[in-house]
């Protein structure tokens, strides 16, 4: 894009030079800079029009909207500056006068063939400017195909990255162990290390902890790869995680789930989709939990759906001691004496510190463990009362099991529980957040679904992505408008931005790509692009029409002049960006993202604006300029 405005200029001069061989370089610049300046300038302002209403949306969205606005906004100005100025300058320096065509050599075998096919483009003008039927049909037919394809483009927020690490979870049993989960860890330990092949550089895991909670049945590793160029495709972390989920699933009394972070790391610890299943009508944590497991049955049976699971601590066996208030005061034994009893001899407490070696250390008193893990050894804990005797613990409390969980959520006050979960291979998120709606659909009433993480985000961008699109349709519409003070040339302009679309989206429903924010961003610069290749047309034709031509000559001899900075416009711009459509590893997925909308939409801008930029031209002026037009073709 930064080259295009330095191309127009140079091809322009170089246009005058060979019409003219007695022209002098500075007088063809000259010349040239005031037939293009205004569609310079009108291009850059319609790039600005596109981009600059980015910068004011918020969220993670946002704040990808805005590097790509900013530096392109910026990069386009500095293009225009060097256009206006030094290009031209540097053309009358550098070029020749007395141009030829070569006829000869590679040169020669290129300027032919161009020459046929400018040839075969004055032969679709001739037969297709001025019917009525072929082109709006065709017209027609690309706004529907378009239409009917994005609508068939899986949504998503923003395309996986292999960033060389991943994370595993492991939850056990209720009342696991700790060493029973120090077991299970070491399993995993043993595949990444010894049967993941050598993508794995190394691991760290850690037992009693997990993005679930903290319990001596859970466990995490972190795994890190090794750099790209070591591993390659078939050792990407997306690989090793479906080997992984495949091998850890036959450890026994442990569900093992590998999972790969997010592309933004703030977005959440899980790529995939997040919720909170809430209760907004206070039925209680059993009943959540009710609706809960019937959601994870049925999301683990569905076809779309994997690794569905609740993250959080599951319920677990507990022991509640009652304790009687009424026979302790009888006893002269004061609850907090029975609280400090129960604290030290279950979780230990601290008493003072000693010096061994000029180190202090601290002393902490505790039950010894055989002492402490059956409720029948309360029998053997005695308190002290008010007057100095000792009271066994079990003459004032009793015990009973209960079933609860260890860790309560709440999500803007209600009572929930997160879910998360990820896609079967080929299945975007907006095909799972549907799927997500129905399965909820089916719990018992009082029950929603709340977005929470990326999915939140993606849910935020598909809303926003409607008045981003209408925000910069409206400004290009009112920005070329104000630069050509009428109406009616920037509907001639605007109505070529469909044929780019078309190709966009075909492009990327076509390669398998989503409907993400990259591919937001695509579309955008698509409606750029195609906006610029029809403003070199549009600025031919009016110049041409207000210098006497009827409205068919002008449209027609412009799109002839036209033609070649087009196609080098556009060739330079495909080859720019081919190379991140053919992009591996890591960052690929943006880069890919991005690039094939846009080059499908250049593609299809390039094929159909040197023939539906000139017909808008003329029916537009004919319909909206009807005098102007009956003036020239009397004159005429």
């Amino acid at each position: 894009m930064l080259v295009d405005d330095a191309i127009v200029v140079t091809e322009n001069v170089e246009r005058k030079l060979e019409q003219d061989s007695d022209l002098q370089p500075k007088d063809a610049a000259k010349a040239a800079m005031k037939e293009i300046s205004g569609a310079l300038l009108g291009t850059t302002v319609v790039i600005w029009a596109v981009f600059l209403p980015m910068t004011f949306f918020e969220g993670s969205a946002g704040v990808i909207y805005r590097q790509f606005s900013v530096t392109i906004s910026a990069a386009m100005g500095i293009s225009l500056f060097i256009a206006l100025t030094l290009s031209p300058s540097l053309c009358g320096i550098i070029l020749k006068s007395g141009k030829q065509v070569k006829d000869r050599g590679f040169f020669g075998l290129f300027n032919r063939g161009f020459e046929r096919l400018r040839n075969g483009h004055k032969g679709l003008l001739d037969r297709l400017l001025e019917n009525r039927i072929i082109l709006p049909g065709i017209f027609a037919l690309l706004i529907i195909c378009a239409v009917v394809i994005f609508l068939r483009i899986p949504g998503s927020f923003l395309p996986d990255e292999d960033q060389g690490r991943m994370f595993t979870l492991l939850t056990g049993p209720p009342g696991s162990t700790l060493e029973q989960t120090i077991t299970k860890l070491e399993k995993m330990e043993d595949f990444y290390l010894n049967e993941a092949g050598d993508a794995v550089e190394g691991l760290f895991t850690a037992a009693g902890f997990s993005f679930a909670g903290r319990a001596q049945n859970v466990g995490i590793a972190f795994i890190k790869m090794k750099d790209w160029s070591e591993r390659g495709e078939d050792e990407s972390v997306f690989n090793i995680k479906n080997k992984a989920a495949q091998a850890l699933s036959q450890v026994d009394d442990a569900m093992i789930f590998p999972i790969v972070p997010p592309p933004v790391s703030a977005l959440g610890n899980a790529s995939g989709f997040q919720f909170q299943l809430v209760d907004l009508s206070g039925q209680g944590q059993e009943a959540l939990s009710r609706a809960t497991n019937q959601f994870l049955g049925a999301a683990n049976q569905s076809e779309l759906l994997t690794q569905v699971r609740f993250n959080g601590l599951a319920e677990s066996p507990q022991y509640a001691l009652n304790i009687d208030s009424v026979k302790a005061r009888a006893l002269g034994v004061p609850l907090s004496s029975i609280n400090r009893t129960l604290s030290a001899a279950l979780g230990g407490v601290y008493v003072n510190d000693y010096i061994e070696k000029g180190r202090i250390k601290r002393v902490y008193v505790q039950s010894d463990a055989p002492f402490r893990m059956l409720p029948d050894d309360i029998d053997n804990w005695y308190m002290r009362n008010n007057e100095g005797s000792m009271v066994q613990l079990a003459e004032l409390a009793s015990g009973t099991w209960t079933k609860s969980s260890p860790k309560l959520t709440r999500f803007n006050g209600s009572s929930s529980q997160e879910i998360q979960g990820s896609t079967m291979p080929g299945v975007s998120s907006g095909a799972a957040f549907q799927e997500v709606a129905r399965i909820a659909g089916e719990l018992p009433d009082g029950f929603g679904v709340s977005w929470t993480g990326v999915s939140y985000e993606e849910k935020e961008a598909g809303t926003n992505v409607g008045i981003l699109y209408l925000i910069s349709g409206l400004a290009v519409f009112f920005i070329l408008a104000a630069l050509y003070e009428s109406w009616a040339i920037p509907i001639s302009i605007i109505l070529v931005v469909p044929l780019g679309l078309f190709g966009a989206v075909l492009a990327t429903w076509g390669f398998g790509q989503a409907n993400d924010v990259y591919f937001q961003v695509g579309l955008l610069i698509t409606v750029g692009l195609a906006a610029k290749n029809a403003i070199l047309v549009v600025e031919f034709a009016k110049q041409n029409f207000e210098q006497g031509m009827r409205a068919y000559d002008a449209a027609y001899y412009a799109a002839e002049q036209r033609l070649r900075p087009i196609l080098m416009t556009s060739l330079t711009f495909i080859l720019g960006v081919m190379p991140l459509a053919f992009a591996s590893g890591p960052g690929s997925g943006a880069q890919r993202a991005i690039s094939i909308g846009v080059l499908g939409g250049i593609i299809t801008t390039t094929l159909f604006v040197v023939v539906f930029a000139p017909f808008f031209f003329m029916w537009v002026y004919r319909l909206f300029k009807k005098d102007a037009v009956e003036e020239n073709r009397k004159s005429s």
